[in-house]
């Protein structure tokens, strides 16, 4: 497994969308385990541009995050989608954008399911979006979370930096 020279690991979660991707990365100490902020933030689309623009906009996006941050890991949350499917096609093709971009840039990718997020995160497997927030922030010792996208992107970065 890939470490940053201090043998720390850099986890880049991202939470996939079309509109907004969330993103949050974290360290993880390589001797305690111990789980730090590092950023968090959301890649947001031109809302009145065509799908290809707005594709074209997340990888640019992400493709900065990725440099700036150099992660070793990025985990993304898989899709569950029950309603609508336009939007479930948009954030279909929003996520493989992301998909194709982690793997040619970090080589290291790795899925949950939101199943698995709210059970690592919460221990129960229905929790909701509050449930989330506050255990994140209770995990990394945060005051506040600003966005629901950036939450949920920091609670897949430290679902796998508690799963591998």
């Amino acid at each position: 497994m890939a470490k940053t020279q201090d043998n720390n690991r850099i986890i880049l979660g991202l939470d996939p969308g079309f509109a907004i991707v969330g993103y949050g990365l974290i360290q993880q100490c390589a001797n305690s385990g111990e789980l730090a902020k590092i950023a968090s933030g959301t890649l947001q689309t031109p809302k009145y541009e065509d799908l290809s623009v707005r594709l074209a906009s997340i990888e640019e996006q992400l493709l900065k995050v990725i440099d700036t941050y150099k992660p070793t890991d990025i985990a993304i949350e898989e899709l569950f989608f029950a309603k609508n499917v336009k939007t479930a096609i948009n954030v279909a093709h929003a996520r493989g954008v992301i998909l194709l971009t982690a793997i040619k840039m970090c080589g290291r990718l790795y899925e949950y399911t939101p199943l698995q997020v709210k059970l690592a995160i919460t221990g129960y497997g229905k929790a909701d979006k509050k449930q989330i927030q506050y255990m994140v922030k209770m995990l990394l010792n945060l005051k506040d979370l600003s966005q629901d996208d950036e939450a949920d992107a920091l609670a897949i970065a430290i679902t796998h930096a508690n799963s591998t």
